[in-house]
């Protein structure tokens, strides 16, 4: 079973557009993620607004960062 997951990034983003392009497989065979707007909160603005996108694992609270490709998801999500 796939890890659930957030993807943490913004509005017109096109760098969260990319990635959401990468993570796409994986949620089609059932990676769970949740996108998340940094500006909706102050702390995640402060914390990932030089870093986004990043995706975070809610099992374990790891982060990847952008960029990304397909093979490093895959090994991020075991």
């Amino acid at each position: 079973m796939l890890a659930e997951c957030q993807l943490l990034g913004t509005l017109g983003c096109h760098l969260c557009e990319q990635a959401e392009a990468v993570l796409m497989p994986f949620v089609e065979r059932g990676l769970w993620v949740e996108v998340l707007d940094i500006a909706e909160r102050t702390q995640w603005m402060d914390d990932y607004a030089l870093r986004i996108p990043v995706l975070r694992r809610l099992d374990t609270g790891a982060e990847l960062d952008w960029p990304f490709e397909a093979q490093q998801l895959a090994t991020f999500l075991r």
